[in-house]
């Protein structure tokens, strides 16, 4: 006769078992399911946030453009001359373009334009600065034109006031006006001039003007007139800092001299001189 055995503990076990099986993967799935919802949105978020930033922002019309010039050029001629209106965006925007337009302004020695993405933009000016100037006329009258270190005569001083002004005229110039630019061999003169009005701007102020003479083959002699001096003197074109020294260092010697030469000719490198001589 067999015998049959039941354990009801065993069965409600196994049956608890079933139930926290099926309850847990209940909340995996739960789980699984909100995780996908929340990869689904952020993914959707971070393709439009996509398409905003390329695809919509770069067309939109620039928030801010800030501009450092210089107080010749106001801001509103500026964003003129560079050619932006209320439409000018990141996409429609070539900088080298912009440069360029800036750049032919007579006042403008440099331009850099810079795009920030995606819809700001920067634009830096640099001015051009006298190293000399020369005199030019204007309605009857004669008026200062300053030359710059690339020796682009720039500005006008229609005052026709020269007070202040620490650096030299340059003469022997025919007919000076706007826009011209001095020989390529005369360039390293206004870029020593330059040089020297930081360095040394007490030589330049010793020096009232520089004449630019033509030699009769080719080049340049220049002629030196000091304030403090009747002498002039006269150098090769290349003049500097340390040759500028000597001749005011040499015109010193001369300053308590009852004879003094109307020239001194440091062309050779060593100044030479001739004096008259007094007549009977």
């Amino acid at each position: 006769m067999s015998t049959e055995y039941y354990y009801a503990g065993s069965d409600n076990l196994s049956s608890d078992k079933k139930s926290s099986r099926v309850s847990g993967d209940i909340s995996r799935g739960k789980i699984e399911k909100g995780l996908k919802r929340l990869l689904i949105i952020a993914a959707v978020i971070f393709a439009v946030q996509l398409i905003w930033l390329f695809g919509i922002s770069p067309f939109i019309p620039f928030s801010t453009v800030d501009i450092h010039g210089f107080s010749s050029l106001h801001r509103a001629e500026i964003i003129s001359l560079a050619g932006l209106d209320e439409n000018s965006s990141f996409i429609s925007t070539n900088t080298k373009i912009i440069q360029e337009k800036l750049s032919s302004h007579i006042l403008v020695e440099s331009a850099v334009v810079m795009k920030h993405f995606p819809d700001r933009l920067s634009i830096h000016l640099n001015p051009r600065i006298a190293s000399a100037y020369a005199l030019t006329s204007v309605n009857s009258r004669q008026a200062p034109i300053f030359i710059d270190r690339h020796g682009v005569f720039f500005k006008i001083e229609e005052s026709g006031a020269r007070e202040g002004m620490e650096f030299p005229v340059l003469s022997g110039i025919e007919n000076p006006q706007l826009g011209m630019r001095l020989p390529s061999s005369l360039i390293p003169l206004v870029m020593s001039l330059n040089k020297m009005a930081s360095s040394s701007p007490e030589l330049l102020a010793a020096i009232s003007e520089i004449r630019i003479e033509r030699k009769t083959l080719d080049g340049y002699d220049l002629v030196l007139f000091p304030v403090h001096s009747p002498i002039r003197v006269r150098v090769e074109n290349n003049l500097t800092e340390d040759m500028l020294r000597y001749v005011l260092l040499m015109l010193n010697v001369f300053n308590n001299d009852a004879q003094k030469p109307e020239e001194i000719d440091f062309r050779s490198g060593i100044g030479s001189y001739k004096v008259k001589e007094q007549s009977l």
